[in-house]
Order: structure tokens, then sequence, then C-alpha cells
């Protein structure tokens, strides 16, 4: 059997979304609330393709505007990092119909190194839109984008 393609993986939306209910105390004080919700991977490609040039959304953004939308405590923080690697994933994989993935943080405004063509890709394309970076580590150097903050569009637009 082929491997099916990133593209076929963002389309392929199984029984999402829905809302899983926890019942571990320690899960539930950790992310506030019980009631979990797993998006489809097409929601967080949907998002991402929205952020206009010189604006940035985080993973924590994103989570929280989903939660919100399926009136959900909060969004499984495993299955957005996938879906936000597999949405940019599939972008790399198309000829057209490309989305800005690279305006796409980690929660704490880092780059994310799983992306396609790797962080200086990511670094790049941010730099041509005019933002700067401020380092972390010493051999696992890390890249965080520089008062990303003041940046972050508004998903409720």
């Amino acid at each position: 059997m082929a491997r099916k393609s990133f593209n076929e993986k963002l389309n392929d939306s199984k029984d999402m979304p829905k809302i899983v209910i926890l019942d571990d105390e320690k899960a539930i004080d950790r992310y506030g609330g019980e009631r979990m919700l797993i998006a489809p991977p097409l929601e967080y490609h949907e998002i991402m393709s929205k952020i206009p040039e010189g604006k940035l959304i985080t993973a924590k953004e994103i989570r929280e505007f989903l939660a919100n939308k399926y009136d959900a405590d909060f969004t499984c923080p495993l299955t957005a990092g996938i879906f936000i690697s597999l949405a940019a994933q599939a972008s790399n994989e198309r000829e057209d119909n490309k989305i800005p993935y690279w305006r796409t943080l980690k929660t704490d405004g880092e780059l994310n190194p799983k992306y396609p063509l790797g962080i200086e890709y990511q670094k790049d394309m941010l730099e041509r839109e005019n933002h700067t970076f401020y380092t972390r580590g010493r051999k696992n150097i890390r890249y965080f984008v520089e008062d990303y903050e003041d940046k972050l569009y508004d998903l409720t637009h």
C-alpha cells in the first residue's frame, strides 16, 4: 500500500472534530478543564492560511481559538503540534495554493524546527517581513521572534 501524501493526511478528518472527556485529575488541573478538543488537520490549515504578511500566530492562539469555537475547555496540544506541522508539510508538497506557514510559531514565539526546509527557511521568510530574532541555548540554538506578542493576528476578525 502506498504511503499517504501530506495533502491526503491533511484532508482526512476521520471522526474529528471530537470532544474527549478527561478523567485524569492531573491533566484536568494542568489544562484547566476536562473537555479536550481534537480538531481536524484542515482547521489548522485554514487558520494558518489567513495570517497576513507582517503578522504572526502561535500554536497557543490557534488552540484557544479552536477550543472556543467548539465549546471545549482546551485543544489537545499534541495533535495541535502534529497538525500544524502537517499543514506546513502539505503546503510545501503542493505546486500552488501554498499557505504562509512560516508565520505560525510555537507557543512561546519560537521558530518551528519541524517545518519543511528547516529553521533557516522560516527565519529567512520572517526576516523578509521585518521580524527580528533572539536566540537561546549554546549547543542546540533555538530562535525566537522578538516581541512576537505585539505582532499576533487576531483570529476573531
